[in-house]
């Protein structure tokens, strides 16, 4: 039996994986005759010729396996470039084994994937940069132990959020250097080479504790979210056990605040829970999101619109449905004659969530406990604009108004109430339209949609 060594540049080297990948896959090498290793350390001596000669093939495989891939190779467990090829093998002639969740070997591959993307929003939530002084005037130098190779891949990232800012992020496993004009590596770092505290730090404890929300506090879930590892290069970490302590007497005082201050009246009252929800930290997507996107319309509508999430665009402009499907939502509604400045327009999850393919965010839809954690913002949004009406667009919007997994098709045009005063009307989000196959009847779909929409809104005046 020939064994083949493959010698990869470094630990993160998803391009050569995938050149010898490619050449091997051609050619049928088995896995178990396949060596991987990183540099030139020897791994095995008495293995067989590199496979450096072999000629590399075209193998068409789903978008989907690559980018699994490409984030696999960040892991630290050794086996990961053999268990990909292995699974390679088998994608070559099952295109539709990445799809299979049962398949034992693929669910080992996604525990490594998983565990990257963890890793990667861990280090976006949790760097936190210190401000120095170099020959170069300002430079902002934060310090980051990542469990896996993942700071080169997360160099965009950073390149993207703080591109006119000179900075550097020292980890263990390489640093990486940022001018404003060009990105630059460097070798591995210690704690030491990290710096202390800036004076910028004060402002900044000072803003955290100010905002800290004593009725929102959980610990459990703060420990969870937020590993006790982090830390210690966090500023306003060492605030949380005093803001903790004192948080049941805070709430208290703010609870005889309320009682004693005098009604508000509702357009107020939504302005003030729209800067509460500035500072939401309910669950994990505030973190990669650029910020909280937040319902706009009459607080005394008689129609609130449920959209699902933020997409793209409007997570940059801060406004809901702006983007793509903003445009065939508003065409909508004018075709429907319902005006938008009458109706309260919302999402059901307030943050962006997206994975990065290169410099695109590509939406990915919340899970339930995503949709459950903002919930109680649609809920606050309700009881202050006290609809007639709710229509939800898209299976998020309908779970967070019903509480329940629900099927569009089975539900779709129909009222369900909701309580006396309350009924909602479920449809398609706008996004549906845009991903429909080429063969299917666009226009008739878009009819359909606004035939929703007026029957939704039968009734109630909503036309200028």
């Amino acid at each position: 039996m020939t064994m083949h060594v493959v010698e990869l540049e470094r630990e993160d080297d998803f391009d050569g994986w995938r050149a010898a990948a490619r050449g091997l896959a051609a050619a049928r090498v088995p896995a178990d005759q396949i060596i991987w290793q990183v540099g030139s350390q020897p791994t095995d001596l008495f293995a067989g010729a590199p496979v450096a000669s072999m000629r590399a093939a075209a193998i068409n495989v789903p978008k989907d396996f690559l980018y699994m891939a490409s984030r696999v190779t960040l892991h630290s467990n050794p086996e990961r470039f053999s268990l990909l090829y292995a699974l390679l093998l088998r994608v070559i002639d099952q295109p539709q084994l990445v799809k299979d969740r049962g398949d034992r070997q693929l669910r080992r591959v996604l525990e490594l994937f998983d565990t990257i993307r963890r890793d990667m929003h861990k280090m976006r939530a949790f760097v936190r940069f210190r401000q120095v002084q170099d020959e170069e005037n300002t430079r902002f130098v934060a310090w980051f132990e990542p469990e896996h190779h993942i700071v080169r891949a997360n160099a965009a990232f950073f390149v993207g959020r703080f591109a006119n800012m000179r900075w550097s992020i020292l980890t263990p496993r390489g640093t990486i250097h940022w001018d404003t004009e060009a990105l630059i590596e460097g070798p591995p770092a210690e704690r030491g080479d990290a710096p202390g505290d800036d004076p910028v730090e004060a402002v900044w404890k000072a803003y955290y504790a100010a905002i800290f929300n004593p009725a929102r506090v959980m610990p459990k879930a703060m420990t969870k979210e937020m590993p006790k590892k982090y830390w210690k290069n966090m500023p306003e970490t060492a605030l949380v056990a005093e803001l903790i302590a004192g948080a049941r007497k805070r709430e208290l005082g703010m609870l005889e605040q309320a009682r004693a201050a005098p009604a508000q009246a509702a357009p107020t009252s939504l302005n003030l829970l729209r800067d509460e929800a500035e500072q939401c930290r309910r669950c994990p997507l505030w973190r990669p999101a650029t910020r909280t996107v937040f319902g706009e319309g009459p607080a005394d509508a008689d129609i609130m619109i449920v959209g699902e999430q933020p997409g793209d665009e409007e997570d940059l402009a801060g406004k809901p449905f702006v983007g793509p499907a903003g445009e065939i939502f508003d065409r909508a509604l004018a075709e429907a004659g319902i005006e938008r400045s009458r109706v309260y327009v919302t999402n059901a999850v307030k943050h962006f969530k997206f994975e990065s393919r290169g410099k695109r965010r590509i939406h990915a839809r919340p899970d339930v406990a995503e949709i459950d954690a903002c919930r109680w913002w649609i809920d606050q949004e309700r009881a202050i604009v006290k609809p007639r009406i709710i229509i939800a667009m898209g299976v998020t919007a309908a779970r967070s108004i019903t509480g329940r997994t629900v099927r569009i098709g089975r539900e779709r045009g129909r009222p369900v109430a909701l309580d006396e005063d309350v009924t909602a009307w479920i449809t398609v989000h706008p996004s549906y339209l845009l991903r429909l196959p080429p063969e299917t009847d666009v226009g008739a779909e878009f009819d359909r949609y606004v035939a929703d929409l007026r029957a939704a809104v039968a009734g109630v005046a909503v036309t200028a």
